[in-house]
């Protein structure tokens, strides 16, 4: 479970004070998948990077899974990414010139697994991408591209998945492929998914919807008839 306990954050700003955030409270369930919205300015970057352990609040607390993660160091926070946390990202963020596999095994790398090649495997099987892990990026679609990055973002078996924009940069088709895969992820799998997006369409094809405005939440609502796809809508 998450939970955020009155956060806010400050930015200095040519001697004034930026308030991203001014004292959200708001609890993700386990095994939840929920879209954050809102417009530019509204504070949802800045609730994704405080999520995601990337940032942390100027005041208030951060439960994540019982553990309050407020005040730890870089370290400690550096770790928490490691071992719970998936990032997918809208631009993919691949090393172009390795392979689909050598990509999904970068974060591996650095501990003292002995299994990477065969965890990554699993991960872009997961993903349907068993007959493309010796492509470069340059070599695949859009589509299979964040398909990497989410293979990149599963294969440390997270708990919890956060996306930044995943289908921004897709086309309807691809962009409904990313979505089926994060929706199998929470429903079949059990992980927490939370997206962030600006389009409403891809938040509805989610169960739980948390608008922001001027650093507050100003809506947070359950989709009682969820899409099963964006191309459910046509």
């Amino acid at each position: 479970m998450i939970a955020l306990e009155n956060v806010a954050k400050l930015y200095p700003m040519g001697g004034l004070e930026v308030r991203a955030l001014q004292g959200v409270s708001l609890t993700i369930g386990k095994g939840e998948m929920v879209a954050i919205m809102g417009p530019s300015g509204s504070g949802k970057s800045t609730m994704m990077n405080i999520l995601g352990c990337l940032d942390v609040a100027t005041s208030g607390r951060y439960i994540l899974e019982g553990q309050d993660v407020s005040q730890l160091d870089d370290n400690q926070l550096a770790e928490i990414r490691n071992k719970k946390i998936g990032f997918i990202f809208q631009t993919y963020n691949l090393l172009p010139r390795l392979s689909a596999l050598a990509n999904v095994e970068l974060p591996l790398l650095y501990g003292n697994s002995a299994d990477k090649r065969s965890r990554s495997l699993e991960a872009l099987n997961r993903v349907g991408l068993a007959d493309r892990v010796h492509h470069r990026p340059v070599e695949l679609s859009g589509g299979q591209q964040q398909r990497v990055g989410i293979a990149r973002a599963l294969v440390k078996n997270p708990s919890i998945l956060l996306a930044d924009e995943p289908t921004g940069n897709l086309d309807s088709r691809s962009s409904d492929e990313v979505i089926a895969i994060l929706q199998g992820l929470n429903q079949e799998e059990g992980l927490t998914v939370i997206t962030v997006t600006h389009d409403p369409e891809v938040a509805d094809c989610n169960r739980r919807v948390i608008s922001m405005r001027d650093g507050l939440v100003s809506t947070d609502q359950a989709i009682i008839d969820q899409q099963h796809s964006l191309g459910a809508r046509n």
